[in-house]
């Protein structure tokens, strides 16, 4: 399912992740994604009991949602499960916009039914659809989210209809059901369609229930998104199908029409948000997740459901420019719809979860099984995928509402592979949920992945797709009373039957000669007319499908002749499977190297690109001599006896003199009091006079920590970085800035906090006699460690004078 509000094979587990420091302008990350040998870490198969085992705690999941929300909030639209009670639109303390999705018709229960179905509970779905018959009605003054409205209530109503009338025929139930679902998403339809009363036929986002779009709220609706306009279409056509109403199929075919008109004629991509009435676009961000979504999804399940090939051509012509514009790798960065090469965020979003199994669907499946593996990474990193995180995988936004969209894809992978990885994957994050969602009145969502903490709420989709695919994922086809195969999952993942494209002739031939061509109705390269039958993380001399024929290029481009403005270069290392990924801003010139065999146009470029990976890490450690001479160090003796000293990175400021050649500062580590050091004056001043001062990071500017320092009388200043783990050999080395005054007259040094924790277990140790430093030039340290060495190497006898010597004054 995908909201519009808001593997690589195993090898991308077993790639390194290479932090290196900055050479040239550019700070390389290299990530090495390379295939291991078949029987390296193989994934475990699952046995039968195990699964079955599985599949009846999804059933048990299932059951302490659905009784918690029908005991406790029922017939409200959702539970709060920490509250254990119902949320009423109007009532409940309101959550702004986000409410929009209820509207007091029982949401949940509505959008839960078919799952019951799924379970094989066909006494508590009778009973489920006679509460909705009884209790349900949509005449209410409540202005509703039409997106929401429709995957959830009418999706849920149909597919219940459906399943009810499917029953009646082969479980010889519910006799006495004549079609009053059917009525109710008929009704609940007209309600809707106001909203489609536009210039452009796009619909609005929003309408009221009673009132349509005369309700003085809605006289300003303009804007709405790609996705709230373009998810329509399969909700509607069943409903005209069933009925015989043509009039819901016709509006939704209109906006999905009008919305094709307004793509990017030059690049194919769409934008995310637009004028309903203008058509101009307010959003041109584009990429897979929030806000557009679900279009593509329906696109290609309209081709599917309806058999209109027109929609599978719109879809092919979208996906083609995804792939070239914001495909990076297993990674998916929006972009700009009318400069597809600028990216316009460096983050992804949790909803793009869904596109692995859409790519599925759609019969591309090298790709998904890349992007599949990267979500994977980023929910063992951080226990739930966020609602959003960057492009190196760090927390964006730490919300994580239970959604399905990752499970969705693992569960269609599967379908797909028959590889029982993704029974293990689909197995670890059940037992996340039954850990760190579970609570005695249903399952919360999680306020912050970081710190666990829940969120008083839990929406109708945990019941309705969350805990149904995890279901699916476990069962056999005959642990089924129906067979999927002959269903479509709408977005909200209820099942409507291929056979309603046989249910009249609603849907005429859209298809026009000067709109689409041939090549619209074929995939581009890498092409897969049909779904790969072998396990596709088996090692590549056994995966032979799906690579474009190439033929060796001649001479193989090197790390050191490579330049990053030459196009040709650009190509040849795309062609070796390397993929670049700029980080952050542009301008700081930072860029993530991937490299998948995966990605390679054969297996002897995908080996050129592994000695590329190779070679690039040979030059970074060429230039670290170099590096040093940017770096200072704090340096002390780890043994007085010996006089072996070590030395801790450090970074320079831009605001105090520079140590350079010979030039050190020594004295005793004194520790700031208050630590922070940005009070009016020190209060062991008499403490840190002729010593070297440590103050943390945080709550004032570097330069006045600097200038209390001095005017204690320190020597010199220590900063130690306030951010735990932090290290000078995972981030690059930075100089501290001032304020453009010039008055600080003492050496001030930075260090992050696992260099700084190893200087501070060194004070622990003598705590009997303060610890002695030396801050200085790196490359000044290991110059003189360097003469030392060869000192001792060339002398024979040692004299002992009985007195620990100190370092060379060179030093």
């Amino acid at each position: 399912m995908n909201r519009s509000a808001m593997s690589i094979a195993p090898a991308l587990a077993h790639g390194q992740r290479l932090l290196l420091p900055t050479f040239g302008a550019a700070l390389l990350i290299l990530v090495a994604c390379v295939l291991g040998t078949e029987t390296s870490m193989p994934t475990q198969n699952m046995s039968h009991k195990e699964r079955a085992e599985l599949r009846e705690e999804a059933r048990d999941m299932f059951y302490h949602a659905y009784h918690a929300y029908m005991e406790n909030a029922y017939p409200a639209d959702e539970l709060m499960p920490l509250s254990c009670k119902g949320r009423y639109r109007g009532v409940t303390p309101s959550r702004g916009d986000m409410d929009d999705i209820l509207g007091n018709f029982s949401m949940t229960l509505v959008d839960t039914l078919d799952t019951l179905v799924l379970l094989g509970d066909f006494t508590e779905f009778e009973h489920a659809v006679k509460l909705v018959i009884r209790d349900v009605q949509f005449d209410s003054d409540i202005i509703v989210s039409v997106f929401e409205t429709n995957i959830r209530m009418v999706g849920g109503l149909l597919s219940a209809h459906i399943l009810a009338e499917y029953l009646q025929k082969h479980a010889d139930v519910m006799h006495w059901y004549k079609g009053e679902l059917l009525e109710m998403t008929r009704e609940l339809g007209y309600r809707l369609l106001p909203a489609f009363n536009t210039s452009t036929g796009i619909p609005h986002a929003r309408v009221n229930l009673r009132l349509g779009m005369k309700d003085p709220q809605l006289k300003k609706s303009r804007d709405t998104c790609t996705a709230c306009a373009g998810t329509i279409l399969l909700e509607f056509a069943a409903l005209s199908r069933l009925t015989g109403d043509p009039i819901f199929e016709l509006r939704a075919h209109a906006a999905m029409d009008a919305l094709w008109k307004l793509r990017h004629r030059g690049s194919d991509l769409m934008g995310t948000v637009l004028n309903v009435h203008s058509g101009d676009w307010v959003r041109r961000d584009s990429g897979v997740g929030a806000g557009i979504d679900s279009y593509y999804e329906y696109l290609f399940k309209s081709y599917v459901l309806l058999g209109d090939d027109k929609y599978l051509a719109r879809f092919n012509r979208h996906y083609n420019a995804v792939m070239k514009y914001v495909s990076e790798g297993p990674m998916l960065l929006d972009v700009l719809m009318h400069r597809p090469h600028a990216k316009s965020k460096n983050f992804m979003d949790s909803l793009l979860a869904f596109w692995p199994g859409l790519q599925v669907l759609s019969g591309d499946l090298k790709p998904a099984v890349q992007t599949h593996e990267m979500l994977y990474q980023v929910m063992q990193m951080h226990t739930f995928i966020p609602e959003a995180f960057t492009v190196d995988f760090q927390i964006h936004w730490g919300q994580h509402p239970l959604r399905p969209e990752f499970i969705e894809s693992t569960y269609f992978l599967y379908r797909a592979t028959g590889d029982h990885h993704y029974l293990q994957v689909g197995k670890r994050a059940l037992k996340t949920l039954q850990q760190y969602a579970k609570v005695s009145c249903g399952y919360a969502a999680v306020n912050d992945v970081r710190t666990g903490k829940h969120e008083d709420r839990m929406d109708s989709f945990v019941l309705s797709e969350t805990i149904k695919y995890l279901f699916l994922l476990f069962s056999d086809p005959q642990d089924l009373i129906i067979n999927v195969d002959e269903f479509v999952f709408t977005t909200e993942a209820h099942l409507l039957p291929l056979s309603i494209a046989q249910l009249g002739n609603s849907t005429f031939s859209f298809r026009q000669s000067d709109e689409h061509n041939v090549l619209d109705f074929m995939r581009t390269c890498p092409s897969s007319n049909k779904l790969f039958p072998e396990k596709v993380r088996k090692p590549l001399r056994n995966f032979i499908t799906g690579s474009c024929p190439r033929t060796n290029g001649g001479k193989r481009l090197s790390a050191l002749d490579f330049q990053a403005s030459n196009a040709d270069h650009l190509r040849a290392v795309y062609d070796m499977g390397i993929t670049m990924v700029s980080v952050g801003d542009r301008s700081q010139g930072k860029v993530r190297l991937f490299h998948s065999f995966y990605n390679a146009k054969s297996h002897e470029e995908g080996e050129m690109g592994l000695q590329f990976m190779q070679e690039m890490l040979e030059l970074t450690k060429m230039q670290s001599m170099n590096q040093l001479t940017q770096l200072q160090a704090v340096a002390f003796a780890t043994d007085e006896k010996t006089q072996d000293w070590t030395a801790l990175m450090a970074g320079p400021s831009h605001f105090s003199p520079e140590l350079i050649g010979e030039q050190f500062v020594e004295g005793e580590l004194v520790m700031a009091k208050p630590l922070r050091a940005c009070e009016e004056q020190l209060e062991n001043i008499e403490e840190a006079r002729g010593k070297v001062l440590v103050a943390e990071r945080g709550d004032c500017t570097f330069v006045s920590k600097a200038r209390l320092a001095q005017k204690a009388g320190a020597a010199a200043l220590i900063v130690c970085d306030n951010v735990p783990d932090s290290s000078g050999e995972t981030q690059p080395m930075f100089a501290m800035s001032g304020d453009g005054n010039d008055d600080v007259l003492i050496p001030v040094v930075f260090m992050y906090s696992v260099e700084f924790n190893k200087l501070s277990a060194a004070m622990e140790q003598r705590r009997k006699q303060p610890l002695r430093v030396r801050v200085m030039q790196m490359v000044e340290f290991k110059r003189w460690q360097l003469a030392r060495e060869q000192r001792q190497n060339q002398t024979t006898t040692t004299t002992a004078t009985g007195t620990p010597q100190k370092p060379e004054k060179e030093l």
